[in-house]
């Protein structure tokens, strides 16, 4: 990961062992998906999937047996990599301790006791992003909002694939724009930018497409319901609110997570019986919530390093060039327009294939960065462009975990639930005309 692929002679035989996990990965997904099983893209876990490619990396390496290992081992050690792991392990104890301290139905709790009986869709889009941006996962802000949004779209009489779609549309909203989410985390590594200058560079693209996506919601939203008020402690919420000023303000990420993750445990301690032995139990257990992702990141660093090393990534990388030119033939801005573009057909690709944003992020890095850099593309420039589109095109897959959690929390089917998801999809629109019109 150190090489610069312009450097290597391209060889397209090197990307054989991606296509082979995409295939290993995707092929299950399909086959358990035509059996009729849930979540049929996560029954084959990715670290699994992934294991073979490795090997058949190695073995079509032309170093030496030791020399190739020792590459992949240099990958999985990258220093991006090994930060990136680190600032998971934190954001998942973060996320543990904040819900089992009662942050997360705390927060829920305010944010529907300020809700007006006639705007239910808004406000919940308000809800889920704004969970979503504190605690930098979609998954869990489903997960704890779903059932509330449900039970109340019943009892207003709301279509529920459409208040499916608007806590989507909160959830991948956070899930893009927070500090510390994991996709944040991946594409501020490998892009070398600091992670407020990121935020800064989204709400370019964030802030059009919510404020319109607020329009739709409100407009299209039917139905009333007096929202059962619900006991809460305000000082519940404000390590999320910490969290929030402490990232925007610029702080450290591990010094940003530690505090959050103090405070919370603070909070349980002082208003229940949460005691350290509990608070250190629910951090580990955090620890655990990031095994996938953190295996996962290392072993995509070690494939990524043996791939550039063998020259697949250069290949890739003369195919864009190679596009950009034919399309950019004026230089300047045109070139640096079409290097932009490039990333997010990349990484909109990639994310296709794995349905995980995150990993995409990740396999799609070291070649973005590599463009960014020959075309002028400032890196907070870059790591925005890499997450926003990913997050659209998760957000936007039926076979993404999103979409399989709320068809199952909802009844509905994935692709009912994602074709609601407006934020998503005026978030494309929005960004793919920023980066055309937008002067550099």
């Amino acid at each position: 990961m150190s090489e610069s692929t312009s450097d290597i002679q391209p060889r397209a035989i090197a990307l054989i062992p991606l296509a082979l996990f995409l295939v290993l990965f995707i092929g299950a997904g399909l086959y358990f998906q035509s059996q009729g099983v849930d979540f049929a893209f996560y029954q084959l876990p990715s670290v699994v999937a992934i294991l073979p490619a490795i090997l058949l990396a190695i073995i079509l390496s032309k170093q030496k047996l030791n020399k190739a290992i020792g590459t992949f081992v240099s990958g999985v050690g990258h220093s991006n990599i090994i930060t990136m792991c680190l600032i998971y392990l934190l954001a998942g104890a973060f996320a543990a301790v904040g819900k089992a301290t009662g942050g997360v139905d705390a927060t829920v709790a305010l944010g529907l006791s300020l809700i007006p009986a006639s705007l239910l869709l808004p406000g919940f889009f308000l809800i889920a992003a704004f969970i979503s941006t504190s605690m930098g996962t979609s998954m869990g802000t489903l997960a704890a909002v779903a059932p509330i949004a449900l039970g109340v779209a019943q009892q207003a009489g709301i279509e529920p694939a459409l208040m499916a779609g608007a806590i989507l549309s909160g959830a991948m909203f956070g899930d893009n724009l927070s500090i510390i989410s994991d996709t944040t985390i991946a594409s501020t590594r490998t892009q070398g930018c600091g992670m407020k200058d990121k935020f800064r560079e989204n709400l370019i693209f964030a802030i059009p497409a919510s404020l319109i996506t607020l329009v739709i919601f409100v407009f299209i939203g039917t139905g009333e319901a007096v929202v059962e008020q619900q006991d809460y402690e305000l000082i519940k919420v404000l390590p999320y609110i910490a969290i929030l000023i402490l990232a925007v303000a610029g702080v450290n990420v591990f010094v940003v997570l530690t505090a959050g993750i103090l405070f919370a445990g603070l909070s349980g301690v002082m208003l229940s019986d949460y005691g350290v032995i509990q608070f250190g139990q629910d951090v580990y257990a955090g620890f655990g919530n990031m095994q996938e992702i953190f295996i996962l990141s290392m072993l995509v660093g070690g494939l990524a390093a043996l791939m550039q090393q063998q020259g697949g990534l250069a290949f890739v990388s003369s195919i864009i060039q190679r596009l950009i030119v034919k399309y950019s033939s004026k230089g300047g801005d045109a070139s640096t327009r079409a290097a932009e573009l490039g990333m997010a057909g990349l990484v909109s690709f990639t994310n296709t294939c794995v349905a995980n944003n995150t990993v995409s992020i990740i396999v799609a890095g070291d070649l973005a960065k590599e463009l960014a850099t020959k075309h002028q593309v400032a890196p907070k420039r870059a790591a925005s462009i890499l997450d926003i589109f990913a997050c659209i095109v998760q957000g936007l897959l039926p076979y993404g975990a999103q979409a399989l959690l709320l068809s199952s929390a909802f009844l509905i089917s994935p692709l009912a639930a994602v074709s609601q998801a407006y934020y998503c999809m005026l978030l494309a629109v929005v960004a793919i005309a920023v980066v055309i019109w937008r002067k550099r």
